[in-house]
């Protein structure tokens, strides 16, 4: 009986591990640590797409995410999207983003993020699709973007503090 009672609650253990969600992705590169890289699944025909994720600088001395490629997409720019006066805008950042010392810059919807450009194939949910970053110091670093849904709005389908899934945002006054 205590073998059969072990044998299950191996069992149960092992069941639990399989149900339990992949951890995130985390790379190191000098001291940035990237996670969470990401982006949304797009329709068959979609020439453009953006990917997010999350810089941390560990070190004393800032660093520069200048830009990336893929062999997905012609061309992956780092853009800033913001509200300029009511209208949504977005626009290249030709000089990159600056991750400072000791603080962490989330690329997400609605703000910092990259653009794929010229994509050779939709993005589909449930692949990984690697991308390189190109930054001024740490070099190129290699991420894995996990694809989700159309509409997500985060990683995983992660939801906001109410529980709720996180909306998306009307973006029909954006200028670019």
């Amino acid at each position: 009986m205590k073998t059969l009672l072990a044998g299950l609650a191996g069992f149960a253990l092992f069941a639990a591990a399989l149900a339990a969600p992949a951890t995130a992705q985390e790379i190191k590169a000098g001291d940035l640590v990237i996670t969470q890289a990401w982006s949304r699944a797009t329709p068959g025909g979609a020439k453009i797409g953006g990917a997010y994720l999350t810089i941390e600088n560990k070190g004393s001395a800032p660093d520069k995410l200048v830009g990336g490629s893929a062999d997905i997409a012609g061309k992956v720019e780092v853009h800033e999207m913001a509200v300029t006066d009511g209208v949504m805008k977005m626009r290249a950042l030709d000089k990159g983003l600056a991750i400072e010392p000791g603080k962490t810059v989330k690329l997400a919807p609605g703000g910092y993020h990259l653009m794929l450009f010229e994509l050779k194939s939709p993005l589909k949910q449930g692949d990984k699709v690697p991308v390189t970053l190109q930054f001024e110091k740490a070099g190129k670093v290699q991420v894995s973007l996990d694809i989700q849904g159309v509409g997500a709005q985060a990683p995983g389908g992660a939801t906001d503090k109410g529980g709720q899934m996180k909306k998306m945002h009307d973006h029909s006054g954006m200028k670019m």
